[in-house]
């Protein structure tokens, strides 16, 4: 019986997004927080005394800014070292061989598989072997899998692959491969890297996405973590345990105000949801995003008041646990109980300018990121793209002026 860990993406000191525009944003603990989590998949690979760690690529962001990188990488390994466990990895389009410029020379028990071509670790005292191939370029978009070789006969069989399967359609197609393609090969285990979402896509075979052991931003929300696998004597999956790593906990909370009357019933909502999230988190930091929806009569208000109502939602996170929560963003979603169409009828003038609100786009104006986000409109890379987007503070925009205009005419109608 042998066991092991499955992770990926770590992205070790991933930058910071946008958060330099958030004054009270937690940077230092959202700085470290890569740093912890791979310490905590150390704590739980010696914890649980595996025979080896597996991680599937992208274990670096890109190339490091200096070698404290590279030094913390190592001193984690060291202790892995000391606890006689094996470290086996591949790079990934973040890592590729291409982009780091700076190096260290690894512990002994840490073993990077080439990147030229499929290559094969045999275990020999557990009869495993590992297969796999890491990235050289950042953009591979051949199929890496079809080129592996063919299960070792007598022994449980690993591969080892940073890819977007096939059908993906949130991802770009990197190594872009089949569940076809992995079941030919006839291995025991697939240890997938690149989606960031824990997923056990086949459990004939076990093709497992390990996620990112830590959530980098609000559309990295819910736990993050590694597999743990348990294999028995006779060489077949016993169990396979999904273990939250995440130091900080990044959650989406949508509260529906339908039921919603007064400010002490939306004071109420939003303490309720709070809470539950903050229980969730199980004791970490929680980065919250609230966005708010459904018809209600405080539709006008909310879209007149945004800066107060944020400020509220900040003052009643305070209450429930200031320390350990963090409101990144407060978002309006709702809708007025009236109809507008209602009003639009009453006269001409109300109906021009309705019909000017809804031909009014931000979004129109030109602007770098806007000419740069349309020009990138073809490109395949995900990430990048994210890093121009405005996430919708346009169409936000659009709602507030548009719920001012309509409660204006509105109370002019009474």
């Amino acid at each position: 019986m042998f066991r092991f860990i499955h992770t990926a993406d770590i992205h070790l000191d991933s930058p910071l997004r946008g958060l330099n525009s958030h004054a009270d944003a937690p940077i230092d603990q959202i700085r470290g927080a890569s740093r912890r989590a791979l310490e905590s998949i150390v704590e739980l690979a010696i914890d649980n005394q595996v025979h080896f760690l597996l991680i599937a690529g992208d274990l670096y962001d890109g190339d490091w800014p200096d070698f404290s990188t590279g030094l913390f990488f190592n001193q984690q390994m060291n202790k892995l070292k000391e606890a006689n466990i094996s470290v086996y990895l591949i790079t990934g389009n973040h890592d590729a061989a291409s982009k780091i410029t700076k190096s260290l020379k690894p512990p002994a028990n840490v073993t990077t598989l080439s990147s030229k071509k499929p290559e094969s670790i045999i275990i020999q005292d557990l009869s495993v072997a590992i297969h796999g191939q890491g990235f050289a370029t950042q953009s591979v978009p051949e199929n890496l899998a079809i080129t592996y070789p063919e299960a070792l006969a007598d022994h449980f069989n690993i591969g080892m692959l940073h890819t977007s399967l096939t059908g993906n359609i949130d991802h770009d197609p990197y190594t872009p491969c089949s569940l076809d393609d992995l079941a030919s090969k006839g291995y025991d285990y697939w240890a997938l890297g690149h989606i960031h979402k824990h997923e056990v896509v086949s459990k004939n075979p076990h093709v497992v996405y390990a996620g990112n052991p830590q959530g980098r931003h609000i559309r990295e929300c819910g736990e993050r973590g590694c597999y743990l696998i348990e294999v028995n004597d006779g060489l077949e999956i016993d169990k396979l345990d999904f273990l939250t790593t995440d130091q900080i906990r990044w959650q989406h909370l949508e509260i529906n105000l339908t039921t919603a009357e007064e400010d002490d019933d939306l004071r109420e909502l939003i303490s309720r949801n709070i809470s539950s999230a903050l229980q969730s988190a199980q004791g970490r930091l929680l980065a919250i995003r609230i966005t708010l929806f459904g018809d209600t009569h405080l539709h006008d208000q909310l879209h007149a008041e945004q800066a107060q109502w944020f400020a509220e939602c900040q003052s009643i996170a305070e209450e429930i646990d200031g320390a350990n929560i963090w409101l990144e963003r407060l978002r309006l979603k709702t809708k007025p109980t009236y109809d507008p169409q209602e009003l639009a009828e009453r006269d001409e003038l109300t109906k021009l300018v309705l019909d000017a609100l809804g031909e009014f786009s931000p979004s129109k104006v030109p602007s770098p990121v806007a000419q740069l986000s349309s020009k990138l409109a073809g490109v395949n890379n995900q990430e990048l793209k994210e890093l121009l987007t405005l996430d919708d503070e346009d169409e936000q925009l659009k709602e507030d002026v548009t719920a001012i205009v309509l409660q204006s005419i509105s109370s002019s109608a009474h």
